[in-house]
């Protein structure tokens, strides 16, 4: 079934015992700039699940690399002995493991004690997205940044790491040299293509001489920066050529750090084609000699056996599937692809977590990036019979995990289908594929065999004649409908009327979004691409104002092609005939919305409390998950179902 993705490739004398790969990506779990437990107990989660080779997240190769506060730095010894312990880790399931050495030039996100950042870059070129005007780097730093390089190489090859990867990706600093309209220099490092590339040529052999002849040594290149000022794919076919012989692997990537357009593709959301970068590897790999790595929206090991045989690279990047599932190259090897729980590409636990400032996780799989707080997750020492009301996604994560823990549980739902709200959410524009939840957990529970009894509504009597011992409730939420003035003669509905085809929608209408998430971009979407006039006013500073920027940015995107226009600092008041009235949120002022037909309240949740109010009336003691405790995301809602189930 996968005949090309579990051969072997040798690079240099080391074999890579499959051909995919978790690449470089921030996990926010290192403290003090050092590898920590939890760093290396992610990585041997992913090693032990089968990965052939782990890129491990960046390491600054200089003091003035600290683009982030939770970096790891390799500028010193003492960083060697960390890199020991995940090379150890990860060598000891038979997994490869390289290292990323980094500058991010003038891409700096953030300094200590919350200063503004003093950034270096070839010219003093601004950057758009973190409004950052750098300061031109001059010879004496430049040579201390290339030795930076190799000295950070040879503590990773001291350390047993197998190989380095050079980040010339997403505009930073080895980018920056190359791209010419960022490196304004005059002198011998800017100009001309061969000045361009001359300092990644010095970084290469830095690295060359503080190493071993059989250390690894690849690059990371954004073949399309996706923005005006970035690198476009015939520079960086240039570039890549032009190094390739000094080289042992390229990674190729898109996206550019500088601006919000190209940063979008650094972790691209699910309404990004899967895959498509590889059309791209694949012109490289035509024009060079050396294997050739890709990545970008590679979530299913069919996906990944695709761009393999075909010919468009030697190594697939399927990052966020193995956040999802660090299991998922072992099954897909044992012919197991149902098992597998595929990444529905949200963004919001793993790359919504770092841009908090957190550690990264999953929606589906909370216990990635908490390796060690959920390791003892084992079998009860007495078996419960455990009852569920509930069939959303909170429900169905606490049934699959009470019954891993050896308990008799039965699921329990009102309605014919299970899937709660994840099954309106995947009828938003784009965001099918949020729809591989309640997928993902169907298996799940058929593999649990857990007992599930649809078109159920329980109430308190039924659990008093069941007399479970555990009982777990996860009722989830309703459309919450806000208090305003109306006449009663403009057509007002909601979201769910909406996505669910319940309403008839006239040609002009005002979304109106208290929740500043999905929901209200997603329906103004929708209803834009139907054919009407649709305006969105939105209750916070922007729309999308509370999901990861990368998904909100490219909505926003998607409405601004759409021709819809965006009220922000939006309070709903009131209504009447065709006529909406707002207020601004920071001035108090009123703000009318005149010839409109249907106002489409999104307006957040109210929590079902039915079940709880009349259990508070009795003896039976019960857990409240997710939506009924209080409505928030599915995040919340299967981490609550992990750890209560947890706790049975």
């Amino acid at each position: 079934m996968f005949k090309h993705l579990f051969e072997p490739i040798t690079i240099k004398g080391t074999t890579i015992r499959n051909r995919i790969m978790s690449t470089g990506h921030d996990t926010g779990l290192p403290t003090d700039g050092v590898v920590n437990e939890a760093l290396v107990a992610y990585q041997e989660a992913r090693a032990a699940g089968g990965v052939g080779l782990i890129v491990l997240q960046v390491s600054g190769v200089h003091e003035t690399a600290r683009y982030t506060t939770h970096l790891l730095m390799a500028t010193e010894d003492h960083c060697i002995d960390g890199y020991r312990q995940v090379a150890e880790a990860v060598h000891r399931h038979g997994a490869t493991v390289f290292a990323q050495l980094f500058h991010p030039g003038r891409e700096i996100l953030e300094a200590p004690e919350g200063m503004a950042p003093v950034a270096y870059a070839p010219s003093a070129s601004p950057n758009e997205r973190f409004h950052v005007m750098p300061r031109p780097l001059n010879h004496r730093m430049i040579r201390e940044v290339v030795s930076g390089f190799g000295d950070a190489a040879r503590r990773m090859w001291l350390a047993g790491i197998d190989g380095v990867e050079i980040v010339a990706s997403h505009g930073y600093l080895p980018s920056q040299f190359l791209n010419p309209r960022v490196n304004r220099r005059e002198d011998e490092y800017g100009g001309s293509l061969e000045n361009r590339l001359r300092f990644l040529r010095e970084v290469m052999q830095d690295i060359r001489s503080k190493t071993s002849e059989d250390f690894i040594m690849g690059l990371r290149i954004s073949g399309n920066e996706m923005d005006p000022e970035g690198l476009s794919e015939d520079e960086s076919l240039e570039a890549i050529e032009a190094l390739a012989g000094g080289l042992d692997y390229v990674n190729v990537i898109a996206g550019n750090s500088s601006s919000t357009g190209g940063a979008i593709h650094i972790v691209p959301p699910m309404t990004v084609k899967n895959a498509y970068m590889a059309p791209f590897a694949a012109k490289v790999r035509k024009r060079i000699r050396i294997p050739v790595f890709v990545a970008g929206r590679i979530n299913q090991p069919q996906e990944a056996e695709a761009v393999l045989s075909n010919g468009q690279a030697d190594v697939c990047g399927m990052t966020r599937a193995l956040i999802s599932d660090p299991e998922m190259p072992n099954k897909a090897m044992q012919g197991r692809v149902d098992d597998i729980r595929a990444c529905i590409g949200c963004n919001q636990a793993c790359i919504g977590h770092f841009q908090m400032g957190l550690p990264i996780s999953c929606i589906q799989n909370p216990q990635s990036g908490r390796e060690i707080v959920f390791k003892n997750l084992k079998p009860a020492s007495r078996s419960k019979r455990v009852m569920v009301v509930g069939g959303g996604p909170a429900g169905m994560k606490a049934a699959v995990t009470a019954a891993a823990r050896g308990h008799d549980v039965t699921l329990f739902e009102a309605q014919e289908r299970l899937g709660g709200q994840a099954l309106l959410a995947q009828l938003l524009p784009g965001r099918a594929e949020f729809g591989g939840l309640v997928t993902n957990l169907l298996r799940e529970l058929e593999l649990s065999q857990v007992q599930v009894r649809k078109g159920v509504r329980v109430d308190r009597q039924l659990i008093e004649q069941l007399d479970p011992d555990a009982v777990i409730v996860a009722t989830g939420a309703r459309p919450f409908e806000p208090d305003m003035v109306r006449d009663g003669e403009i057509q007002v509905v909601n979201a769910w009327q909406v996505l669910q085809g319940d309403v008839a929608v006239g040609s002009s209408v005002l979304v109106t979004d208290w929740r500043s998430d999905w929901i209200g971009i997603g329906v103004a979407e929708q209803l834009a691409r139907k054919g009407c006039s649709v305006r969105l006013a939105v209750n916070g500073r922007m729309a999308g104002e509370t999901i990861p920027s990368y998904v909100r940015d490219h909505s926003i995107a998607a409405l601004h092609r759409l021709g819809v226009p965006i009220i922000p600092y939006a309070r709903l008041y009131g209504c009447d005939t065709d006529t909406v009235y707002l207020q601004h949120t920071a001035s108090g002022e009123p703000m009318v919305i005149e010839g409109v037909d249907t106002l489409v309240l999104c307006h957040g949740h109210a929590p079902d409390m039915t079940l709880s109010e009349a259990l508070d009336a009795s003896s039976i003691h019960a857990y409240f998950i997710g939506d009924c405790l209080a409505p928030r995301t599915a995040e919340e809602a299967i981490y609550e179902a992990v750890k209560v189930a947890s706790t049975l």
